[in-house]
């Protein structure tokens, strides 16, 4: 029923948007609504291939480990007795594809002398094409077109199959936070971008749009979502996770795995866990020792993993680098197994972040030497280690640890029934190939998947000032535009790690070429680059403009001279935000606000577009530019989306997922925050108050009306669900989108809570004057409880008021909800 009621809201999605339907996007349904595998299993050519089945083992006997017809776990009851130690422990490491062990190499005769010719668990980023931050995609003959690489990946099953003993299938994984990484698939903005739609079908579809791409491609498991919660505005990877509230991250988190795994193959959450807020915001080798309490870890940094594990079964679990109080998470069998399995109820596979196991001896100090690390992340839970190295680094020691006892064989036999139940669960032991070639060729990258990335583009949009309706840009009246800044015509923003690559960009440049065709004019100088020379010691050591940043100034002022209006773009790149890029500022690198500044000087109005992994401290933008778009990394139809919102032709409706703060020096400053947690009080203050733009806020074009708020039952018990409710109305001449957000606040409690906790929203589309009911349903032993001070999940009673608003400071009704006892 919720799998019809989700396909339903994509329909509805689509219908509201009018550009494409979920079965013109190539996702395919049976009669009853149910998303199908873009798969053909049909039985294949040879020998072993018997109708309905495969003898894997080459016995000539249906065992039942390849018997269809008997349950899952019979199946691996009756596989793990036959399989050696040799055996068992390939199946617990990574065998790494691109410009690593294999390269971009097929199936070799040497293959029979290395140590997966008795398995392997998973094949990551095979023949992917992604070849290192800021370069163009790594060339080889298996790239493209889609047929030709799923061909290959197919190739590379085979050989696993009818070459080793057992024929055990490999689990082909590879990233996919905003699309699948791989040459010429549909590319989505940066997973912080996906977070600011708030549009839980449309993350639902991009999940099915990456699986599906990702199965006709080959892969069979994909390493998305990021689940961490954005807690650092320093953060290098603020621009991979959904936002700052575990609420938000947990609801879109949940419908990207079932999109993911609606195609047929696997999501693999990451990084569990506690990995976004270590010490002063530094991303250092070990990522290590976050400084959060307890309490804070279980309700803000384990809470969307929860949820994402019990409501979307998610298939797989990526642990992580860092430590907590003192215990590294990839050998913490608190974490490893007491929360996922036993709390959790997680049934997949644990596979460590690369390297993660040998930071244990080598970075945190907790294991002796390597071969001990091994153990310690066999033995606490982990199931896969992945690496860049030979995998025999990993299953030579501990196959010594086998033999010494130091490893118990049931242990292994877990391990290594976990893996195997996912392999069953994606069906590669029936099914192991990818048959149809021609539909790859048809769906991957196809034109109505590109439309869905432009929606995304556009939805992911966030207006952060209009003053004096300085947008959108009226045609009629602007005759000559000046472009400039880095990022004006710089494609690299939707090429960064974890998505897709070699796809064709559009950047903001493109865009508005494209809208003003021969209209108008454009006038383009690129005023700066992203960084200075001497970034980032500039940023703590300003030094003077150098003779080429001062020309490349001049020439950008020069052409806002000549025009009616001048767009700069500003921002950031995987230069300074990303994987290993955390910050010590939170300003405009390099040159890019003196190119604001010296653009506004010449009395030309300025519009400002930011596109960042990141909030960013633009005060001097803030107080002087009329208006300010937030893009992020909107992606490959990023220029599209945003020359669309500046000429009107798309009315932006994103809201911010994560604080801006007004300085570094405020941080941490985000959402939710305990009462008074960030404000000085005194009058006689020191410091900087308030935020510059807070969690939930974005404006729009047309204006919005809240009213007759309904709150049912008003009074209850923790087992009873509340429904609540609220109309909309856009007061304004222009059709939008406005994201209507719940929160709650525990009036009084036995320990403190935050003063306002989403827990609930909905992105509605209004015409001109219509109105529409919202309505939220609260599960209060879910979205009400705290951690009593003996560490209990509870509800307490008491009153608990229920806000509905624009933003976390912008509340509009308001209303009283009283908890009773049982």
């Amino acid at each position: 029923m919720l799998r019809t009621i989700l396909n339903s809201c994509c329909v509805l999605y689509f219908v509201v948007i009018g550009t494409v339907s979920a079965e013109d996007a190539g996702i395919l349904f049976d009669a009853d609504g149910q998303p199908l595998a873009s798969v053909s299993h049909q039985p294949q050519a040879g020998t072993i291939y018997h109708e309905g089945w495969i003898d894997l083992n080459k016995n000539g006997i249906k065992d039942p480990y390849e018997n269809t017809q008997l349950d899952v776990e019979k199946r691996i009851d009756d596989l793990l007795p036959r399989m050696n130690i040799d055996e068992k422990t390939c199946q617990l490491a990574t065998l790494y594809g691109y410009g690593r062990v294999l390269s971009d190499q097929l199936p070799q005769p040497s293959w029979k002398n290395e140590i997966w010719k008795d398995g392997i668990g998973n094949i990551d980023e095979h023949l992917n094409c992604f070849d290192g931050w800021g370069k163009p995609p790594h060339d080889h003959q298996w790239r493209w077109p889609a047929s030709r690489h799923a061909w290959a990946m197919n190739n590379t099953q085979q050989w696993f199959i009818e070459e080793t003993r057992l024929g055990i299938p490999v689990d082909f994984t590879n990233e996919g936070i905003r699309g699948i990484e791989t040459y010429k698939a549909t590319n989505f903005p940066t997973q912080l971008g996906i977070g600011h739609t708030w549009n839980r079908a449309l993350v639902r579809l991009i999940g099915e749009i990456t699986g599906q791409e990702a199965r006709l491609l080959g892969y069979t498991n994909v390493y998305a979502p990021i689940l961490d919660v954005g807690r650092d505005q320093r953060w290098g990877r603020m621009e991979e996770v959904y936002g700052e509230s575990p609420y938000l991250v947990a609801e879109l988190g949940i419908q990207m795995t079932r999109g993911l795994q609606s195609q047929g193959v696997a999501s693999t959450a990451k990084h569990f866990c506690i990995y976004s807020e270590n010490k002063g915001g530094r991303e250092g080798l070990a990522r290590c020792d976050p400084r959060v309490p307890w309490r804070e870890a279980e309700l803000l940094h384990l809470y969307p993993f929860a949820r994402v594990i019990r409501e979307a079964k998610i298939m797989g679990v990526m642990s992580s680098y860092n430590d907590y109080d003192g215990v590294p998470i990839s050998g913490s069998s608190e974490y490893l197994t007491d929360k996922l399995r036993k709390e959790y109820g997680f049934g997949g596979y644990v596979v460590s972040d690369s390297d993660a196991v040998k930071y244990l001896f080598s970075k945190h100090h907790v294991a002796a030497d390597y071969k001990e690390a091994v153990g310690q992340f066999i033995l606490t839970g982990g199931n896969v280690r992945t690496t860049f190295n030979h995998p025999d680094n990993f299953i030579l020691p501990l196959r010594e640890l086998v033999d010494e006892g130091q490893v118990p064989s049931e242990v292994i036999d877990s391990r290594v029934r976990d893996v195997l139940r996912v392999k069953y669960q994606l069906g590669l032991f029936d099914h192991p190939y990818m048959e149809d070639y021609e539909r790859a060729d048809e769906i991957v990258y196809c034109a109505a998947h590109r439309k869905v990335a432009l929606q995304a583009s556009r939805e992911s949009l966030v207006l952060l000032k209009n003053e004096k309706h300085q947008l959108p840009l009226d045609r009629k009246k602007i005759k000559v535009i000046a472009v400039c800044g880095p990022n004006a015509d710089d494609p690299i923003y939707a090429l960064t790690h974890y998505g897709p690559v070699g796809v064709p960009v559009v950047t903001v440049l493109d865009g508005i070429r494209e809208k003003v065709g021969d209209s108008g004019k454009v006038l383009y100088a690129k005023g700066c680059d992203i960084i200075d020379e001497n970034w980032p010691d500039s940023e703590i050591l300003p030094t003077p403009l150098t003779d080429t940043e001062t020309s490349l100034i001049k020439e950008a002022v020069s052409n806002a001279k000549q025009a009616d209006v001048a767009v700069v773009v500003v921002g950031g790149n995987w230069l300074t935000c990303g994987e290993n890029k955390s910050r010590t500022s939170l300003d405009l690198p390099g040159r890019q606000r003196e190119l604001i500044q010296a653009v506004h000087a010449t009395g030309t109005p300025v519009v400002a577009v930011l596109i960042s992994g990141r909030p960013l401290s633009i005060n001097w933008t803030d107080r002087h530019v009329p208006a300010i778009l937030a893009a992020w990394y909107p992606g490959s139809e990023g220029g599209t989306a945003i020359s669309e919102v500046l000429f009107g032709d798309y009315n932006p409706g994103g809201k911010l997922t994560v604080t801006f703060p007004k300085t570094v020096g405020q941080i941490p400053m985000n959402f939710p925050a305990k009462p008074n947690s960030q404000i000085d009080a005194w009058k006689q203050r020191a410091r900087v108050n308030g935020v510059l733009y807070p969690f939930g806020h974005g404006m729009s074009y047309t204006t919005f009306a809240y009213s007759d708020l309904t709150i049912t039952p008003q009074k209850t018990i923790p087992s009873n669900p509340v429904t609540i409710t609220c109309e909309i109305t856009n007061t304004g001449k222009q059709a939008g989108d406005e994201v209507v957000q719940l929160y709650t606040r525990d009036l009084v409690s036995t320990v403190t809570t935050y003063e306002k906790n989403l827990r609930g929203f909905e992105r509605v589309h209004l015409g001109p004057g219509e109105s529409k009911v919202v309505e939220f349903t609260i599960d209060p032993q879910r979205d009400l409880c705290l951690l009593n001070r003996k560490m209990q999940r509870v509800v307490e009673t008491g009153e608990f008021k229920i806000m509905i608003g624009a933003s976390s400071e912008d509340i509009r009704l308001a209303g009283t909800l009283r908890m009773s006892k049982e």
